[in-house]
């Protein structure tokens, strides 16, 4: 069956400077990111290495190493497409995701506020982690979570759209220790038509959420 492979990035380093710095970029991308995916892969070979010999003695720790490192690989391939060097402000009907906009100020009462609650989430997560606005196909709205180191305080079957990384390798080397200003500077480079075409494939998968028979 196939393996988890290590995307490429949609730009080059210095895409996204000054707010991201081309060091961070690349030590973020080819070092955190790889290291995800060999964690995914390597614990997949681990599993099938306790089915096959019936030894399940580290079952619990597997498993935790499985979702640790998919989800961090998982939610780096959506941070990567979040982002770009053109983007910024606030999503408009003028740019083609008036549907995006429209939805996040039902969500939320406004763009303002959203924006507000997801700066919060981000910047105070405990230890590490992320700050994510996902699709609730439940209700069909948009929620704000917080994720701690990559997985974890999520709703079941809600859809990542936006993510903010929010732990220390992603900002420490430009930023020090002021997360807040990272997550500030974040904003000034969100690609909504990237957040807008999930949002959209979000919606059109919706109902393969199966909540009853």
């Amino acid at each position: 069956m196939a393996t988890y492979t290590l995307p490429e990035l949609p730009y080059d380093y210095s895409a996204l400077a000054p707010v991201i710095s081309p060091e961070i970029i690349e030590l973020h991308h080819d070092k955190h990111h790889a290291a995800y995916v060999k964690g995914a892969n390597d614990t997949l070979e681990q599993l099938a290495e306790a089915r096959d010999k019936d030894q399940w003695g580290s079952i619990n720790g597997l498993e935790k190493n499985l979702a640790f490192h998919l989800s961090g690989h998982i939610l780096h391939s959506i941070y990567w497409h979040n982002m770009t060097g053109d983007g910024g402000g606030e999503p408009l009907e003028k740019d083609g995701v008036g549907e995006l906009a429209d939805v996040i100020a039902e969500s939320f009462g406004s763009f303002g506020k959203f924006k507000a609650q997801l700066t919060k989430a981000s910047a105070t997560t405990q230890g590490s982690g992320w700050g994510v606005l996902a699709y609730e196909p439940v209700t069909g709205r948009l929620i704000v979570e917080q994720i701690y180191d990559h997985q974890g305080n999520v709703g079941q079957g809600s859809v990542p759209i936006l993510v903010f990384d929010a732990w220390e390798h992603a900002f420490y080397l430009q930023y020090k220790n002021q997360k807040v200003d990272f997550i500030e500077a974040m904003w000034q480079v969100v690609n909504w038509q990237d957040v807008a075409k999930r949002y959209r494939s979000a919606q059109e998968r919706a109902n393969n959420l199966l909540l009853a028979p």
